[in-house]
């Protein structure tokens, strides 16, 4: 599809070159999970299981304590559900007991919550309604609070987070009718003029934006001979002139979403709202979701404890031949993996979310991992609940309760969660940029190899680089300590965990080998072995899980808290887990990637249109993509803030 002429025409090779200069190029501190990537199992990173400070523990639990009364007496989800709109008071309230500052410093009017109770909080009030989750979380995950946590200055905290902690609620605009996971492609312009910048353009699936009081937003300055230019992002007001949400977006999900299309038509924003320097736009936003990114699988362990609940409860009163259905082997199969997923999954995100707030990992990809993780599983928890509801899942709470069952939303949290494999990165996009992150120790000794653009003496140099890295490193891939017997025995209670990390800690070197023939095979082409590379992720997520899950549960036992049945539930899912394993390394090499290009070609070029004789298209005609030409808006503008 050719470009619309305000939209920028941008190669292949233009636009891996913007997603590579917005990425962190160094790794300043130790990684549990790149180091997994490289076939090197640092348990140490990980265990012990790195804990809150007392002061922190005390501030988030009295917090949960104020917003669980508030979701029990001031939250009608039903009514969320029914009218597709948080209610005015309803968000006033959360307001009210300081919820939009969870994340915001004590010193600007915040709560001052650690990545964890902030965690904790989300998915307390997911579980209640999704959508009011996601409301909460753009405003303070991606929204104006972190971007300038990270980035703005002095003088922009000062002003802008005292709002965003107690009444304003903001919003991040990247996305635009044409514009998804490569912003080489942002058509949105900031054109200096004097001290302001004048911002042009349409921004789609603006999260927050209906309500929103301030938004940041990615726009592109034009380049000049004193200026960088490039994608920058600005702090606007959401009732600037110029500024029309010109839709409120309705989704199979989140009925409560407050989601539209915003336009921009000469919007002055002064110079002194522009977050970090010009052109450092992508890098600020990539670096705003590597701890962002954990508000996601919040969320979803707060879905997967409510489908646990859920499942207990009707499998246990619900009988069918003589006994209940959970002790029907078909049933009992998945309310284990809904139970070993689920405390799986909370281990991922606590351990996740400890070490981002101790500051001394670098979180990146095992952020990356829990979001694409959680997302993943999170829907394959809530669609088996379904399936274990049968004919009651499918059916609307509203319509069980007006025939006098209990008004169980399965179906609901089926949809609500389905989001979450796009929103933030998909589930693709995440498997690639996960992928460019595992296999960077490569890429940094001999990317050269492989880039065309090379001269041949720096081609011999990395040769060279290349050569001395491999030496070192391919023999350590041979043998480690998943072969000895006694190898993390700490591990060994009244349930053996310890075979597990050795498993581990085995495949952890079976994957980094696998990575090392993949790009001996390919090279240059690795990149476009996208099924390959999504499986080699898939498993490192899975290695990941089973690490969490393991460090977590020897936590639990050693604080006496549920230890016994901690232990039992990682080793059911550890035993998931692997078999799941398995099956993505058979698949690594015994796939039909190369069959299915092949179909794919032929579906785009018309050879199998004669399938699809017999049906009857309901979408009608219209364009693919609205039309984002720049310009005044015609439109009513629903811009709706809430005081």
């Amino acid at each position: 599809m050719s470009a619309t002429p305000h939209q920028p025409t941008v190669t292949e090779r233009e636009a891996r070159q913007v997603a590579e200069a917005a990425r962190e190029q160094d790794w300043r501190k130790p990684s549990f999970a790149k180091e997994l990537f490289l076939g090197r199992f640092r348990l140490d990173l990980i265990h012990p299981h790195p804990l809150p400070a007392d002061e922190d523990t005390l501030r988030g639990e009295e917090f949960l304590a104020k917003l669980r009364d508030f979701c029990e007496t001031k939250i009608d989800s039903a009514r969320i559900e029914r009218e597709a709109r948080i209610p005015d008071e309803t968000i006033t309230g959360l307001k009210e007991i300081g919820a939009l500052g969870m994340k915001i410093d004590t010193k600007y009017g915040g709560l001052g919550l650690t990545q964890v109770y902030y965690n904790k909080a989300l998915a307390l009030v997911g579980s209640v309604n999704p959508a009011l989750g996601a409301l909460l979380s753009a405003h303070q995950s991606i929204g104006v609070p972190q971007p300038l946590k990270l980035f703005g200055t002095q003088e922009q905290r000062d002003v802008f987070l005292p709002r965003c902690a107690r009444t304003d609620i903001s919003a991040f605009l990247l996305t635009e009718p044409d514009v998804g996971s490569d912003p080489a492609r942002l058509a949105t312009t900031a054109v200096p003029d004097g001290d302001d910048y004048i911002l042009d353009g349409v921004k789609l699936w603006t999260t927050n934006g209906v309500v929103a009081d301030l938004l940041v937003v990615m726009a592109r300055v034009p380049k000049s001979e004193d200026r960088k230019g490039g994608i920058t992002a600005f702090v606007v007001e959401a009732a600037s002139e110029g500024v029309t949400v010109e839709n409120r977006n309705a989704f199979m999900g989140l009925r409560g979403l407050e989601n539209g299309v915003t336009r921009f038509h000469r919007v002055r924003v002064p110079a002194a709202n522009r977050i970090g320097p010009e052109g450092a736009g992508l890098k600020i936003a990539l670096t705003t979701l590597n701890t962002g990114r954990l508000s996601l699988p919040a969320m979803c362990v707060g879905a997967g404890k409510w489908c646990l609940k859920i499942a207990r409860e009707w499998t246990s009163v619900r009988e069918q031949w003589g006994k209940p259905v959970a002790f029907h082997e078909a049933v009992g199969s998945k309310i284990s993996f809904i139970a070993a997923t689920t405390f799986a999954l909370e281990a991922v995100l606590d351990l996740s979310s400890q070490m981002a707030d101790e500051n001394r990992n670098d979180i990146r990809i095992e952020a990356a991992l829990a979001k694409l993780y959680g997302s993943e599983m999170a829907c394959l928890m809530a669609d088996e609940l379904v399936q274990i509801r049968g004919g009651r899942g499918f059916e609307t709470a509203a319509s069980l309760a007006a025939r006098g069952e209990r008004a169980v939303p399965a179906e609901q949290v089926l949809r609500d969660l389905r989001i979450n494999r796009i929103f933030e990165g998909s589930t693709e996009i995440m498997h690639l940029l996960i992928a460019r992150e595992a296999v960077d120790a490569h890429l940094s000794v001999g990317g050269d190899l492989i880039d065309p653009d090379k001269t041949l003496s720096e081609k011999a140099k990395a040769g060279a680089n290349a050569g001395v890295f491999y030496a070192k490193w391919l023999p350590k891939l041979v043998a480690g300590a998943g072969q000895l017997p006694r190898s993390y025995s700490e591990f060994d209670q009244d349930v053996d965990l310890s075979t597990h990390l050795r498993y581990v800690e085995r495949n952890a070197r079976k994957l980094a080998r696998s990575t090392f023939y993949a790009m001996s095979r390919w090279q240059g082409r690795m990149e476009t072995k996208q099924g390959f590379l999504g499986r080699i992720v898939d498993i490192g997520a899975e290695l990941f899980a089973m690490s969490a899950a393991c460090v977590r549960a020897e936590h639990l036992r050693k604080k006496g808290d549920h230890g016994r049945e901690a232990y039992q539930l990682a080793d059911a899912f550890c035993r998931q887990s692997r078999i799941r394993v398995e099956e993505l390394f058979g698949r690594l090499w015994s796939n039909t990637d190369d069959i299915d290009r092949k179909v794919v070609k032929g579906v785009l070029s018309g050879t199998y249109t004669w399938l699809e004789e017999g049906v009857l298209d309901p979408s009608g005609d219209g364009p693919w993509i609205a039309d984002a030409t720049p310009g005044a808006s015609t439109r009513e503008n629903v811009h709706r803030p809430i005081r």
